[in-house]
């Protein structure tokens, strides 16, 4: 390669999704394939039970003058990284709900920490200097100068790959009050709080030949873990910035509709959510008529001809209209929209049609299109995942771009999880790089004070706050701290208690509801075990978060920020066949051992187990059970509560 072969060179993917982790060492890479589940052989937790961080990496291709893309290592080139990142919540204004709904129905938020001003005002941004990195297998260049009222905050840190790519490590999920002792009282506006999430923009220099190319910058973000791996969103972030890109002329819009990729994958991760979720369990799971993983169920949602078509537009009816946008609560997709619970002074609900999530106008189109007969009939089974090296390299680029996206939720933005509700604005983006944000200077610091409430004409100004991107700008609006956030969006189960099924769901995918533990899963698979039992125990559902509960809201929440790590991860794992469970199976495993240590309920269900088992089975477990009963008998749980407690 020499540089008058080079037409422009850019950095990929255009937005990197690194997740916190308390591991000391331990880590894993974010997917770069869409739909992929981060790969770990050891898996997500190490050693000693700590969540792994996810690493971004960041990789450079360059477009050559004859159209050939390739990806530039430190092979070719000399490569210099330089990124930039800040952590803006404490600083920025509340969340109270989308600032893009209708005029009458926005609240102009006040700032939060409302009561320290000037100087004191300016120590609420954790901005560390900027750092630099190059060559391969660079150690680390933590982020570590950047301090909350005096207390050095890590928010991360820069290392290479053995080619010189770019790694970013994020924090470890630290958050903390300015006054010790303080406890948290809601789910995002907590004041004197930080945490050590973050984001901003990453560059590098290209030296090829003794010349210079400065690369199209990318931008990172720093979000909470995903405790469920290789689930994902009905909305996905991808989703909402395509149909974004499509209707403001980024990307050319879709002019067919295919079965397997644009009418399956909605169907698909509805049924994921039956691990995370008990209601969508019982109206998509395993057995339904809406179970995307069921050949049967499959082959009539992909028939085209008239005798599929009164089943199609018998699923299509259920779904609210995406373009209307009226109220149906009783519909798909079964999940909680942007305006949950946002109510006015007087009571009255802001708006009662977005309390529930709509597709995006792209996806319902298709499932327009679907219905009424006009999609290819392509399918020819589960598509396959391909590796990375498998994808052709022109293709590479946009594979990242798109994959970063896909594994972050697309909605409900309330705030969200990862990002939120401005990454549908146009004005956020680079109309002439899809996937690109439009950046800052290098070194500009993001404008923090738009006055002692943020108008809605402010928050939507082409260059307001949600336009050109810096170092804090897009983690900023999220919940803060984060684990808070967490804690207080669950189902139906929690909001609604009277209601037969437990959805809708909030974040089910990164934030699970009701999940199937690892001991129910350990008895369903026992070899022998009567076809009932095995779907007892198969559906059995436990609250995500029953070992942080406490006694009450203001202690689940306090407890999270604490204990976040020792929740359980909803991980795949493959079951025996012959045993009737679908594979994979997602599955609540890793809960700190404390939690259920000598729990004398899950004993005596494997004692009532074992009567069923056939004689051989059963004496190996009488044999199990004796040399366990001459073991140390185990500590107590980890918390027991009173009567009139919870």
């Amino acid at each position: 390669m020499t540089p008058d072969q080079i037409d422009r060179i850019a950095i990929h993917p255009a937005i990197g999704i690194a997740r916190i982790g308390n591991s000391e060492d331990g880590y894993f890479f974010a997917p770069e394939v869409i739909g992929e589940t981060p790969n770990d052989p050891d898996g997500y937790r190490d050693a000693d039970g700590r969540i792994k961080r996810q690493v971004a990496r960041f990789r450079i291709y360059a477009t050559m003058t004859s159209g050939e893309v390739r990806e530039i290592t430190a092979k070719e080139a000399a490569i210099n990284w330089r990124v930039e990142v800040a952590n803006l919540k404490a600083g920025w204004y509340e969340f109270q709900h989308c600032m893009d709904l209708p005029p009458e129905q926005v609240f102009e938020p006040p700032q939060r920490n409302a009561n320290f001003d000037g100087d004191d005002r300016e120590r609420l941004s954790i901005r560390p200097t900027a750092r630099q990195v190059s060559g391969c297998n660079a150690q680390a260049e933590p982020f570590n100068d950047g301090d909350f009222f005096g207390k050095p905050i890590y928010l991360g840190e820069l290392r290479t790959d053995e080619a010189g790519r770019l790694m970013f490590f994020g924090g470890r999920g630290k958050s903390e009050p300015i006054v010790p002792g303080t406890k948290p009282v809601t789910f995002a506006n907590n004041q004197g709080w930080h945490d050590d999430t973050c984001d901003g923009p990453v560059r590098a220099t290209v030296t090829i030949g003794g010349q210079d190319f400065e690369a199209t910058p990318a931008h990172v973000v720093v979000a909470p873990p995903n405790f469920g791996p290789g689930l994902f969103s009905v909305v996905t972030m991808d989703d909402v910035v395509r149909d974004l890109f499509f209707r403001e002329g980024i990307l050319e819009p879709p002019t067919e509709t295919s079965f397997t990729r644009d009418i399956w994958p909605i169907f698909d991760r509805m049924t994921g959510h039956q691990w995370v979720n008990e209601g969508i369990l019982l109206l998509a799971g395993q057995g339904t008529p809406l179970d995307a993983r069921n050949p049967n169920v499959v082959s009539l949602l992909c028939d085209p001809t008239p005798d599929g078509e009164v089943f199609r537009r018998s699923v299509f009816n259920l779904f609210r209209d995406s373009f209307t946008q009226a109220l149906d609560p009783a519909a798909l997709p079964p999940f909680y929209g942007d305006t949950y619970g946002d109510r006015f002074p007087d009571g009255k609900l802001v708006n009662p049609a977005r309390e529930d999530l709509f597709l995006t106008q792209t996806q319902y189109r298709h499932l327009q299109n679907w219905a009424h007969g006009q999609f290819q009939s392509d399918w020819q089974g589960i598509p396959p995942i391909p590796a990375f090296h498998d994808i052709p390299e022109q293709d590479r680029p946009r594979e990242l771009d798109r994959a970063a996206l896909h594994e972050c939720l697309g909605g409900p933005f309330h705030p969200g999880i990862e990002l939120t509700w401005p990454m549908r604005l146009a004005s956020m983006w680079n109309p002439d790089m899809p996937y690109r944000l439009r950046p800052l200077p290098e070194g500009e610091p993001v404008r923090q004070d738009y006055g002692l409430k943020l108008t809605r004409e402010q928050a939507l100004a082409y260059d307001g706050p949600w336009g050109p991107t810096g170092a804090g700008s897009l983690t900023r609006w999220m919940g803060v701290p984060w684990q808070t956030d967490e804690a207080s969006c669950n189902s139906g189960l929690v909001y609604t208690p009277s209601r037969y099924l437990s959805s809708p769901s909030f974040w089910g995918a990164r934030v699970p509801n009701q999940v199937m533990p690892i001991e129910a899963y350990n008895i369903a698979i026992t070899p022998g075990l009567a076809p009932l039992q095995v779907q007892r125990h198969f559906s059995n559902r436990r609250f995500w978060l029953r070992d942080l509960q406490g006694t009450g809201y203001a202690e689940r929440i306090d407890n999270m920020v604490h204990k976040w790590w020792m929740t359980g991860l909803v991980e795949a794992h493959t079951p025996p066949e012959g045993s009737g469970l679908p594979d994979p199976c997602f599955v609540e495993t890793g809960r700190a051992p404390s939690f259920s240590r000598n729990d004398p309920s899950l004993k005596l269900a494997q004692d009532v187990i074992n009567l069923t088992l056939e004689e051989e089975v059963l004496a190996a477990r009488v044999e199990r059970l004796e040399a366990e009963e001459r073991k140390e008998v185990a500590q107590p749980t980890d918390r027991r509560f009173g009567r009139g407690e919870v």
